[in-house]
Order: C-alpha cells, then structure tokens, then sequence
C-alpha cells in the first residue's frame, strides 16, 4: 500500500472526535467513512468533519471496499463486536484500549485477524509516542542496570454517579480496565509479563473497582507496585529504577513531554521531545507504516504484548472479585493468568478475595 490511506472511524465519541482531528492534521491520512450504530450521530459527525460517508451501521462501514482500516472507538464493551465485526469483512483494524473486557475476547480477535492475514494492533498510543520509545532505548542499552522496581499510577475523582457507565459491570465499569491499563502496560512494556500477580481494591455495591492496588512480581527479582483509581487524583506518574540508576516520569507518564535520568556520580540527564505530548499521530503513523509494508502486526505494540496485559488484568479482577457478565460467556477464561494466591466463593456468587472491601453508594 502507497501513498494516502484510507480510514474508516467506528463511533462518534469524544476519542472518535479527538483521533479524528488527529487524522485530518496527517498529509498521508484521509478519513473517508464513519459509523454509528444510527444514522443521526454518524452523519452529523461526518458533517463536523469533513467526512463524504456516513453510514447508520457498523456492518455498512466494515462492508465498504474504499475503506483501508477502522478506527474502532466504542466503549471497550463493544470492541469484540466491533473490531471483529470489521476483521470479518476484511478490513484491517486500530482497535482501542483496553483491548476487550477480558483475554477471551482478546484472543478471538487475535485469532481472526491472524487466521485472515489481516493487521491488528491495539492503539496503545503510549507505546508509539517518541519519549516512551527513547525509554525502552535506554533501558534496553542498559542505562539503569537491571530493573528492581517499577512504580506507576493513574487516578481521577470520576462520576458518583451509579447510573454512569464507570460504575456498570456490563459495560467493563471500574477504575482497572479505564486507568488500570496504563500502569500495567508500562510495567510490562520494560519487564514483560508477570509471574505473580497480587492486588487488593476498594468494590462499589454495584461490584466494580474505584480503587485498586496491584503488586506485580516476576521471577528476575523485579516488582511494580502499581494503582488505579476513580476516587482520587492520585500524581499520574512513574518511575523506573535498577541497580545503576531510575528514571522518573513527571505528571501524565502516559503521554510525557519527558523524562529525568538519574545516575550515581552523574548530573541528571532530562529527555524531552518537542510537540504535542497528547497526540494520537504517533499510532496513527506507525499503523500506516505497517500497512505500507505488509505487516499484520506492530513490533512497537504487538499482539502478544497486548494478550500479555489482559491476562493481567484478568488476574487482578480475579483477586479482587471483580466480575462482568461477559466474562460468563463462556466456562472458563481461556489462556488465564496462572493462579496466585486464593479467592473464594461468599455465598453471594461474586468471588470476593478477603482483601476486597465494598463501598456503600
């Protein structure tokens, strides 16, 4: 594939807006589709945009042959339907995170996508931006030894509001899969994935995570201690230290203007790159690259790494007692974490790890 790529963008949401705007700002990138799941909202967002087709279903945006790849920005309940209904159709898919509500789902995407030879990638737009990249550079290089500790959290005062979708299992509700997901996928970008998962949270009485705690451990030595959280606005840093130095993040690690590189005998070193820090360009381009050059998958946010993170995430919802009704889909979560540590039944049917405490509303 040459020159001008062709994208489809799969709702009309405030990320579906703000990539969009992204798009339109890109001399290679054309948007030429949108979807919704009725014909009002997708075409006034066309209208907005700029956008020549406008289609009331998701099905006509994945059957349309002028479209190279989709954007799927639904809330993260709907990806597996989304993306895989537009995996079916044959269109290649930027996929938003979290990924799906749970590695089932995660896996079935996964499996179309490489079962069709069609490119897949999570849009972990954290993984694509240049001062992330220059991160992974130096520790691969070694410039802080062996990782001993990686620290991260991400956490706002959301809606108190039950009636949110924030506070709803059906929609993956909860600070975990919302915030969750970048303190994780930071610690496993630098250690990979984790060979013992322990977390304890704060529950809802609707049974969803607004505080959450997580200790990850691996068999190198290494430990993140990480959080999320939907009741506190907690700093949105991070900081990654070894045996010959840490690197620290300052507020919002998971779209930096840089990072502070401290090493015993030396002055602190401070990377920084110009521009944007909240651009979504990075990803956009580098899915671009990779359909330009054949390639089904991303090496900056492969398809594995992202069956790493939600094996996690699966792990620490299993600790905590967190459970949605799609998780019930079928018997067992395929290709789960491996156990660690017990959970046990209450009686209520929702598995409850004695750790786990429920606010009242």
């Amino acid at each position: 594939m040459g020159g001008t790529v062709r994208w489809g963008v799969l709702a009309t949401g405030g990320m579906a807006a703000a990539f969009t705007t992204d798009l339109l700002g890109m001399p290679d990138a054309e948007v030429v589709a949108v979807a919704s799941r009725s014909a009002a909202p997708a075409q006034a967002f066309a209208e907005r945009f700029g956008i020549p087709r406008a289609y009331g279903s998701w099905a006509e945006l994945a059957a349309d042959d002028g479209v190279d790849v989709v954007y799927v920005a639904t809330p993260h309940s709907a990806h597996r339907e989304a993306a895989g209904l537009c995996l079916e159709a044959g269109r290649a898919v930027l996929c938003e995170k979290p990924f799906t509500l749970n590695v089932r789902e995660a896996q079935e995407l996964v499996a179309l996508a490489r079962g069709r030879g069609l490119f897949l990638m999570e849009a972990m737009w954290m993984y694509c931006g240049p001062v992330v990249r220059r991160l992974v550079e130096l520790v691969r290089d070694g410039a802080v030894g062996e990782i001993r500790a990686v620290h991260a959290d991400f956490g706002l005062v959301g809606p108190a509001d039950p009636a949110h979708r924030l506070r709803d299992p059906a929609v993956g509700g909860g600070a975990l899969l919302d915030l969750g997901v970048y303190p994780v996928a930071f610690a496993q970008l630098l250690l990979g994935e984790p060979d013992r998962v322990q977390a304890d949270a704060l529950l809802s009485p609707e049974g969803v995570d607004l505080n959450t705690g997580m200790l990850l451990g691996w068999d190198s030595g290494a430990t993140a201690a990480l959080s999320c959280s939907i009741v506190a606005d907690t700093p949105l840093t991070a900081s990654v230290s070894g045996t010959k130095g840490r690197i620290e993040f300052s507020r919002g690690f998971f779209h930096p203007e840089g990072f502070v590189l401290h090493r015993e005998g030396r002055e602190p070193e401070e990377f920084t790159v110009a521009g944007r820090r909240d651009s979504l360009q990075h990803e956009a381009a580098e899915v671009m690259r990779c359909l330009r050059a054949g390639e089904t998958e991303s090496p900056l946010v492969p398809l594995d790494g992202t069956l790493a993170v939600m094996r996690t995430l699966d792990a620490v919802r299993d600790r905590i007692g967190v459970r949605y009704p799609a998780d019930d889909a079928a018997p067992d979560r395929a290709g789960g974490h491996r156990p660690a540590g017990g959970t046990a039944p209450d009686g209520t049917g929702v598995r409850r790890p004695a750790g786990a405490r429920v606010t009242p509303a």
